[in-house]
């Protein structure tokens, strides 16, 4: 039995809020059970210096958890002076997400930040995140679409993710902290609308385990995704 009481394939209660932020292009907050996201997204009309002039855009990410996100106070990584190699393996996992789905030639020279601040966090904040920082980037690209900056088909394909592990030696979907800290292995897939594999993070936590395994957790993976991308498209509909 896992200790949310939930069946081996079924994801916590989810939920995506839009246009959460006044000031944001694109916005929302989605809960993924306990884990609270916040996600904006921020158009700026120039791109890094090493892209200009090459007639494309650009998407990126930034990441972090507010200080009581956890049960423990934790202390802002600007006052430590740099992010922790976690924010930064993060924020450039979403960042990849994001742009595996955008035709960036036809975005132009322009960025596109998505600020991915957990509020609150009960295990699975990068899946959460970039599920979320879809339908920021959605919404920043309607904003722009609105106003004749762009065209249709620069977004080619929603992307979301969600987390799979071995409780207990069982395969299980979209793990809590309770699952997440005492898994055998744990496993994040990152899928597009398409089917199509973006990017899998999958660790083995006492001993490696099988390609039978690896099977079972793909196949609940692509399960979750499924329902995550129904509810990111029934959000912006």
């Amino acid at each position: 039995m896992r200790p949310s009481k939930r069946l081996p394939d079924e994801l916590r209660r989810v939920s995506i809020d839009r246009a959460v932020s006044m000031h944001a292009e694109g916005s929302c907050l989605i809960k993924f059970g306990n884990t609270h996201v916040l996600c904006t997204a921020t158009l700026e009309e120039r791109v890094p210096p090493w892209l200009k002039g090459q007639a494309r855009g650009w998407v990126t990410a930034e990441y972090s958890m507010l200080p009581r996100a956890t049960t423990e106070r934790t202390r802002r990584e600007v006052t430590v002076g740099h992010a922790s190699g976690r924010t930064q393996e993060i924020q450039r996992l979403i960042g990849r997400a994001l742009r595996a789905v955008v035709d960036l030639p036809k975005l132009g020279e322009r960025q596109i930040t998505v600020d991915c601040d957990v509020i609150q966090a009960d295990g699975g904040t990068r899946t959460a995140s970039i599920t979320g920082a879809w339908v920021a980037l959605h919404d920043c690209m309607a904003w722009m679409r609105q106003r004749d900056m762009i065209k249709d088909g620069v977004l080619r394909d929603q992307v979301a993710a969600v987390s799979c592990g071995l409780y207990k030696g069982a395969p299980v979907l979209d793990l809590d902290y309770a699952e997440d800290s005492n898994a055998d292995a744990d496993a994040n897939f990152v899928m597009t609308g398409s089917g199509g594999i973006v990017e899998v993070q999958g660790t083995a936590e006492t001993v490696p385990f099988s390609q039978e395994n690896f099977d079972q957790l793909m196949g609940l993976s692509r399960k979750g995704i499924g329902e995550l991308l129904a509810l990111q498209k029934l959000t912006v509909s």
